[in-house]
């Protein structure tokens, strides 16, 4: 609106307004300071030094334990961003995981157990431990390459046919899975 056609009170609505903004920011207002205070000590930091030359890994399911804060050389892990190794004094992150295999390097050197898992989250901590966790993992050498392939087909076939959306979304995924499996079994 220009000058002639303005309404004799915008004053007043702009008043009004901006008495309605400022009460309903003020919440926000008021807390900006302890977020950038808070800000202030949420850095990158790094690895604490190592005692031991050790990781710590604990490796978590929803319903139990699989290792718990055992010592071990190294976990190579399937992270969204691509595969990493993780080793004594790595720097603390936080990685998603895709489905794929845990391999867990014990102490001597020596490989120690596979594991496939769905998904989940690592946290790789400054005081030499990681934390993974995982919404389902099973030892990699339990599954049959043929069963996998047989599902991985039986799961494409869904998302070619005219199934509902939800059986779609569902094949979609299970086809993820099984992929990464299959990849993982190949090796």
């Amino acid at each position: 609106m220009t000058g002639q056609n303005m309404p004799h009170d915008e004053n007043a609505f702009n008043l009004e307004f901006t008495r309605m903004l400022v009460t309903r920011l003020s919440p926000a207002l008021r807390a900006a300071p302890r977020q950038a205070q808070a800000l202030q000590f949420a850095r990158r930091g790094y690895a604490e030094a190592a005692t031991d030359g050790k990781l710590q890994l604990s490796l978590v399911l929803p319903h139990q334990s699989l290792y718990t804060s055992s010592g071990v050389l190294q976990v190579n892990l399937p992270a969204a961003t691509g595969d990493m190794g993780v080793l004594a004094n790595h720097v603390p992150s936080i990685e998603a995981l895709r489905p794929g295999v845990i391999e867990v390097i014990e102490e001597n050197g020596q490989q120690g157990k596979k594991w496939f898992i769905s998904s989940g989250f690592a946290t790789v901590h400054g005081n030499n431990s990681l934390t993974i966790n995982a919404v389902e993992a099973y030892p990699l050498d339990s599954f049959s390459l043929q069963n996998v392939k047989s599902s991985l087909a039986d799961a494409n076939r869904v998302l070619g046919s005219n199934a509902p959306e939800s059986e779609k979304a569902e094949a979609r995924i299970e086809v993820e899975v099984f992929e990464g499996l299959q990849a993982a079994l190949t090796k």
